[in-house]
């Protein structure tokens, strides 16, 4: 191989899309910065790194209008490396259709960068797609110093469960579950670096497995790590909510009242066309023992508008649902077909003006409700864990267990403190929190 560009010296990484990226773009810099090489803007980097999302179209197209942006005026540019989904879903045509990208890599692959940066160095694009089973956690660095208050450990990958809007299982591959040990090794790493939080991610996290020692099981292991304070895990999939871990929502003192548990449509027909494998009743029905088990939890779900042959009737049947399960916060999409997926063929696509309409009007009601769920938490107490400063003097955001936002001014307090706090205002996207012994002086 003739070397014919430097070694990088200093690169970014820019995350688009999950949680699970967010992560994967962390152990990324993790990497590179044990390759010598040191974290700056994609100003300034020789080397920048976009950490794709497949998951919808506005997603791909975000992703080559980025790479034109790293043009500089002078007219160098970095070297480009397209990792993550898009990365696996378009292979070697990211670089036939973007020539300025240097590596493509896969979200199975990432560990091998470095030696896709050397390899790129002789200047012909360096590939790697494959989906060999978890090596990359193997290859992985032990987690470094410095990390979030609030932390993703990505706990289980890939997807068997073949919904027929989703490019996961393609991009992502089947089911996989890190080993119990390797993850406790991690959690203990990450709070070891600060990390007070911790959130347990995977594409279907809630069939993480290892030898019968389930979700709920790592719960109750990670509860005893001295100072980790919360445990949270998102995205679960109804079918694998068992009841040993609905029962750890009641029983694991740090385990947060907050459950995304998406649902997509409330209407059985298009549950049906959608290979959901669960119906509107029974997803209610779980959620009845979810609350019968910790009746102050918090639900979170996600929507997807305007499927392939959504009537006006289907639709109704997902406002009645949102209306009866009454969220604490949703997410709520367009319909997007993606290349390979079933529900790219399927027919009676909707229009896009008829799914914009109906998508306000979900979101609407979604938006009342969170506000709702906001008021109705004033003249409580609870505590916060501080993540970062706010936009006004003196201000600092922190999380409640419910994910809400919380607004506060304290003297003394930084990021990483849990404190307590009485609710005292409550708007749409965020409440205001006042330490309990101002409230009560006032």
């Amino acid at each position: 191989m003739i070397l014919t560009r430097p070694q990088p010296k200093s690169f970014h990484v820019k995350s688009f899309g999950c949680q699970m990226n967010v992560y994967d773009g962390d152990r990324m810099s993790e990497l590179l910065t044990g390759e010598g090489m040191v974290a700056t803007t994609s100003d300034a980097a020789d080397l920048v790194v976009l950490n794709t999302c497949h998951i919808r179209e506005r997603a791909v197209h975000r992703v080559y209008s980025e790479i034109g942006t790293l043009k500089r005026e002078d007219g160098t540019r970095p070297m480009i490396a397209v990792a993550g989904c898009v990365a696996q879903a378009e292979g070697a045509e990211v670089a036939k259709r973007a020539r300025e990208v240097d590596i493509v890599v896969g979200p199975q692959a990432y560990h091998r960068l470095p030696e896709l940066v050397t390899a790129a160095r002789s200047g012909k694009a360096a590939i790697d797609t494959d989906m060999p089973i978890l090596s990359k956690f193997g290859a992985l660095p032990v987690r470094s110093k410095g990390q979030r208050t609030s932390a993703f450990l990505t706990v289980q990958e890939g997807c068997d469960k073949f919904c027929t809007y989703c490019v996961v299982p393609y991009t992502r591959g089947a089911e996989v579950s890190r080993p119990f040990g390797a993850i406790l090794d991690e959690a203990k790493a990450l709070v070891d670096g600060g990390a007070r939080e911790i959130t347990l991610l995977g594409q279907n996290v809630n069939a993480w497995d290892d030898n019968g020692i389930g979700l709920h099981g790592l719960a109750v292991a990670l509860d005893k790590i001295p100072g980790l304070a919360r445990i949270r895990y998102m995205t679960s999939h109804p079918n694998d909510m068992t009841q040993g871990l609905i029962d750890a929502h009641r029983d694991v003192e740090k385990l947060m009242p907050f459950l995304h548990l998406p649902v997509q449509s409330g209407s059985d027909r298009i549950l049906k066309a959608m290979n959901r494998s669960h119906s509107r009743d029974s997803y209610l029905q779980l959620l009845d023992r979810v609350r019968a088990a910790r009746p102050d939890i918090a639900l979170s779900g996600d929507f997807i508008v305007g499927f392939p042959g959504e009537t006006d009737a289907d639709f109704e049947d997902t406002l009645s649902l949102v209306a009866e399960v009454r969220y604490a916060q949703a997410f709520s999409f367009i319909y997007s077909p993606r290349p390979g997926t079933p529900a790219a063929t399927m027919c009676d696509q909707i229009p896009k003006e008829v799914m914009g309409e109906r998508l306000q009007r979900l979101q609407a009601v979604i938006n009342t409700q969170q506000h709702a769920f906001n008021v109705a938490s004033v003249g409580t107490q609870t505590n916060i864990l501080i993540e970062r400063a706010g936009k006004l003097p003196g201000q600092m955001l922190g999380k409640s267990p419910w994910m809400q936002s919380v607004h506060i001014v304290q003297p003394g307090i930084v990021v990483g403190d849990l404190i307590d706090v009485a609710i005292t205002a409550a708007g749409p996207n965020s409440v205001t929190g006042t330490p309990p012994e101002k409230r009560k002086a006032a």
